[in-house]
């Protein structure tokens, strides 16, 4: 399954509550993006909380722009990537 970028701006910023109310929202979101064939696999989130950068795996950039309309999300960029790590470098010969 393909993974994604998705850049969203929250103009007045991201909250979701620690509580039992925000853990709600967040399954609610899982269950939508479900419905899609997408999963959130993490998101990460500025210190100011209007910018999120988040993880996803889906089988296109259109189901993951469907999921984010039925979650009520904005989306600034889908981009496809795949893993860098620094250490598959590690023990190759020059």
């Amino acid at each position: 399954m393909p993974r994604y970028i998705v850049e969203r701006t929250f103009a007045d910023g991201l909250e979701i509550p620690t509580t039992g109310a925000g853990a709600e929202t967040c399954l609610q979101v899982v269950q939508n993006n479900a419905e899609e064939q997408v999963t959130w696999v993490t998101s990460y989130v500025t210190a100011d909380k209007r910018k999120t950068y988040c993880v996803y795996d889906g089988p296109s950039p259109d189901a993951i722009e469907r999921a984010a309309i039925a979650n009520g999300l904005p989306i600034e960029t889908v981009c496809e990537v795949r893993v860098l790590d620094p250490y598959f470098y590690t023990g190759s010969s020059s």
